[in-house]
């Protein structure tokens, strides 16, 4: 009895766990948009898609991880820019809150990770948000003058 038990419980439990050990990686055309040159890594945001990873040469070596971006009246940039300034236990002044493992890349608006659910509330104010832990995994893999290239616009705004 106990063996047909774990049985059964492994056929119920086995597919769940291979669907969230499956990876999905930028398609053709998603890496058009964002090319890495050579060693240096560059941050790719899809913000069609709301996902972000990181390409080093012809290689995904971060992520896709889902983002939130700009909500309508205060969109996220599109372009090419690099990181001008990072602080890992940033504090935003204008909006009075936390923002973890914060990398600036375009005036205000930074890479930063969000405590809560990402798929809550209309969306950033122009930044690009991560999971703390995401947020987290990205920051080693950058430093000051990582490229970040942003494309698209967010869904609904």
């Amino acid at each position: 009895m106990l063996a047909f038990l774990v049985t059964a419980l492994g056929a119920v439990f086995a597919p769940a766990a291979q669907a969230q050990a499956r990876v999905v990686y930028p398609t053709a055309a998603e890496r058009q948009h964002c090319r890495a040159d050579g060693s240096r890594p560059v941050v790719c945001v899809d913000q069609n898609a709301q996902r972000l990873w990181v390409m080093r040469g012809t290689s995904v070596v971060f992520g896709p991880v889902t983002v939130r971006t700009g909500r309508h009246g205060h969109l996220t940039r599109t372009g090419k820019f690099h990181i001008y300034w990072r602080h890992q236990h940033h504090w935003s002044s204008i909006y009075n809150a936390p923002m973890p493992f914060a990398q600036f890349f375009s005036g205000g608006e930074a890479l930063h990770g969000v405590y809560g659910d990402l798929g809550k509330g209309p969306g950033s104010y122009g930044c690009v948000n991560l999971t703390v832990r995401d947020a987290a995994r990205l920051w080693p893999l950058t430093r000051k003058g990582t490229w970040v290239e942003v494309w698209g616009h967010r869904p609904g705004s």
